[in-house]
């Protein structure tokens, strides 16, 4: 038996998500995220991706590289259950497992080169920048979606009843920053909104809370069931 071995990244991440808060729990939550998958150069080789683009999704092996200095845990309170209780770390998707591994499903929009580089173009991703990719695979609908699949605790449900405004100058600076940069972040806040991303400890918190995407640095504030997006500022 193998006790172990080392795993070389074969690519690294550049996505939307600059920090950990505000991450969506699961790929394919918030369709408007984005990230490019760069191969690094020992397999930056076109014949390694040959046919890939075929497929409308990937798997993206991953590593949770901000989490292996913290160790792992063997039981997790995970945010399907309120935060509250406590499950074995095999019965979760929590970054802190003895491996520090993950995997994402997500839909590959593109394939392109960029000068010498081959760049994967993602999205419906959950990637904080700069993830280190350990291995990537195609999606394939006949055997990887199992329709009787039981989901256990975990329900995957946004509320239905959030509602979302923006400031004045939030909506301005939304509205100027995709004209300058093409990248569509009010759609891409709304989204993140939607799904709350706010700890289950601070669900009833009228707190201010910020995320940032991308080089935004974004406030927001919860009364009841109303989001109010109350600015942005554009970071360097």
């Amino acid at each position: 038996m193998i006790e172990s071995f080392v795993i070389e990244p074969v690519g690294i991440i550049h996505s939307c998500f600059t920090e950990k808060f505000g991450i969506p729990r699961q790929p394919g939550m918030v369709k408007s995220a984005t990230a490019s998958l760069e191969l690094l150069p020992r397999f930056n080789r076109e014949e390694m991706i040959r046919g890939l683009d075929q497929f409308s999704h990937i798997w993206v092996h991953f590593l949770f590289h901000k989490t292996v200095e913290e160790g792992w845990k063997p039981t997790v309170r995970p945010p399907g259950l309120g935060g509250k209780k406590r499950v074995g770390v095999f019965a979760t998707r929590s970054p802190h497992r003895p491996n520090h591994m993950g995997m994402s499903a997500v839909r590959l929009v593109s394939v392109r080169k960029v000068k010498t580089r081959f760049m994967l173009e993602l999205a419906g991703v959950d990637f904080l920048d700069q993830t280190p990719v350990l291995d990537i695979k195609p999606y394939v609908a006949y055997s990887d979606s199992i329709e009787s699949a039981a989901g256990g605790y975990s329900t995957g449900q946004g509320s239905e009843q959030i509602g979302i405004q923006f400031s004045g100058q939030a909506a301005q600076f939304c509205k100027t920053y995709e004209q300058e940069t093409g990248r569509k972040i009010r759609r891409l806040i709304e989204e993140m909104i939607h799904h709350d991303p706010r700890p289950a400890s601070q669900k009833g918190s009228k707190n201010r809370f910020g995320m940032l995407l991308w080089d935004v640095n974004i406030r927001w504030q919860v009364e009841g069931e109303q989001f109010t997006v109350l600015d942005c500022l554009q970071v360097h």
